[in-house]
């Protein structure tokens, strides 16, 4: 029988995991916020993932729910649950990527390496942490924030105080995440699969490069890396994936500092950024092994095709043009680069595509990549 994947999410992950669906003879279904979005091609249902009877009658078609994203509400996928739904990664995982607050208290009692860190829950709390930490801190509203969002570098107490005056006008209170400023010397990402039984499947170590927050580049693997900076990376995304009972994909982002410490950031439950790199340049793509897993099918191989992979995100798109007026051009011009648009309007900052290539020369690699992208600039 046809296993029916549900995608709660219209946006270009749920894009991406249309064609390998297609290739694994599965049938996917996406449940999308608005009509048009990138993964409107599968889109079956059009509503609100807020809302728990538009997401329950969405999973009434499906024999198995996943996400686009992490923000689907912890009562909607709790009564699915209760519904007898099957849903991976399951609400007791996807609450440590909805909440950092509580990510961060998890992978302290896992003992796994991460900045220091303290919940404050006003201004005097801020400046206490910033006291013990050389007067400078990075603070983050636990939930909701992605892509630089929610996330400020602070000196002083007072410089979150529109935050805090937020916290206090909500009806749950809370808190805000204090995290020590770390030095350090680039970003990796780790992903893992695993499926619902534990059987996992590692990819190799990427370095990441950030810009105003948003991932521009991906080097794959991350060149430079002593086997023990590998080897840590791949023990912290296991640890994180069987501590946390992920199942489908898992993404963790890390800090290197200078004397070769590995630092969990942030966690992904789902298709990452960061593993883009994958649907030309490893075995199985990030979106099939996602497929594979909440789908409970054997994993495949995460072995890369090439020495190097190099991905660079398209971000904003052309001011003065669509994005199809560029495509013959810069596919001319790039004949070893592969081009994947969202079906995204452009917009300053926007995330609107990426750009890959592979091959035996890093260096080369690197340029044809960047070359490729800057085309829609």
């Amino acid at each position: 029988m046809t296993v029916r994947v549900g995608v709660v999410g219209g946006g270009q992950l749920a894009r991406m995991m249309i064609a390998p669906a297609v290739e694994l003879g599965l049938d996917i279904r996406v449940l999308a916020e608005e009509p048009g979005m990138s993964a409107s091609l599968a889109a079956t249902a059009t509503g609100d993932y807020r809302d728990l009877e538009t997401v329950r009658a969405f999973a009434r078609e499906v024999d198995v729910v996943t996400f686009d994203h992490e923000h689907v509400p912890q009562p909607v996928l709790r009564a699915l649950v209760a519904d007898g739904v099957a849903v991976h990664p399951g609400p007791d995982a996807l609450q440590f990527a909805q909440d950092k607050l509580l990510m961060r208290a998890r992978l302290a009692e896992l003992g796994l390496p991460q900045p220091d860190w303290a919940a404050v829950r006003n201004a005097e709390e801020l400046q206490a942490f910033l006291d013990d930490h050389g007067g400078r801190a990075v603070v983050k509203t636990p939930r909701g924030g992605y892509d630089g969002k929610g996330v400020r570098v602070v000196s002083a107490g007072v410089d979150a105080a529109d935050w805090f005056a937020a916290l206090a006008e909500d009806a749950h209170g809370g808190a805000l995440l204090a995290e020590e400023l770390v030095d350090f010397t680039r970003e990796l990402a780790q992903q893992v699969a695993r499926r619902p039984g534990g059987e996992l499947a590692v990819y190799p170590v990427v370095e990441t490069v950030q810009r105003e927050g948003v991932c521009a580049e991906v080097v794959a693997p991350a060149p430079r890396s002593s086997g023990r900076v590998a080897a840590e990376a791949g023990r912290i995304g296991v640890e994180v994936a069987e501590g946390l009972g992920v199942t489908g994909m898992l993404a963790v982002e890390l800090f290197e500092t200078s004397d070769e410490r590995v630092l969990v950031n942030e966690l992904a439950m789902r298709p990452h950024n960061s593993g883009h790199w994958t649907q030309d340049g490893a075995v199985t793509s990030q979106f099939e092994q996602h497929l594979r897993a909440v789908a409970d099918l054997p994993l495949g191989s995460t072995e890369p095709l090439q020495p190097w992979s190099v991905m660079i995100n398209i971000l904003g798109g052309p001011a003065h043009a669509a994005m199809s007026d560029r495509f013959e051009p810069a596919l001319a011009e790039h004949p070893r680069a592969r081009l994947h648009t969202y079906g995204k309007a452009p917009r300053p900052g926007r995330k609107v595509g990426h750009v890959t290539v592979t091959g035996a020369d890093l260096e080369d690699v690197a340029y044809e990549a960047r070359a490729a992208a800057s085309a829609f600039d």
